[in-house]
């Protein structure tokens, strides 16, 4: 029981932390405005994405992307957490690098049904190194991939 908490804790937290970013970027910041944070290495700004990463689907039919950019990682997503929350005898790091995956992805997931489009607004340039615009959410799921990718290799017998 402890165990749960602590999991649905954790993706509450990856969640709200999207959220009230997102909320302070649409408040604040006017759409495509550019704000330099330090110096043009790390900018602010506000864009909504109707895509997914890097607008990839944004052309697609209303009807595809709910399907592909809704119904899709909601089922994922679920199954993952409904995996997580079964399981007793699952590394710690593992199930931690699942929360960040799930809480990012329910966070983007809560923007594309109630506003249509996923509030982007962090960028980074540093040298001929650019990112494209992102959120708390895509840092969410890209650390919890990144996590995994580490414990798949370091530890070649963990499972979900």
């Amino acid at each position: 029981m402890l165990k749960r908490i602590g999991i649905l804790s954790f993706i509450l937290l990856n969640i709200g932390c999207d959220q009230i970013s997102k909320d302070l970027v649409r408040k604040n910041i006017e759409p495509m405005q550019y704000v330099q944070l330090v110096n043009d290495n790390f900018i602010l700004t506000n864009v909504e994405n109707t895509g997914a990463m890097l607008g990839f689907g944004s052309d697609l039919s209303p009807i595809l992307k709910m399907i592909f950019l809704q119904g899709l990682p909601l089922i994922v997503l679920l199954v993952l957490l409904a995996r997580m929350l079964q399981k007793s005898n699952l590394n710690r790091w593992m199930v931690l690098a699942f929360t960040f995956v799930i809480g990012g992805g329910i966070g983007n997931l809560i923007d594309r049904i109630a506003y249509g489009s996923v509030t982007d607004f962090f960028q980074i340039k540093w040298g001929v190194f650019r990112t494209g615009i992102f959120n708390m959410a895509d840092v969410s799921v890209t650390v919890g991939v990144l996590l995994l990718l580490f414990l798949v290799f370091r530890y070649r017998n963990l499972s979900i």
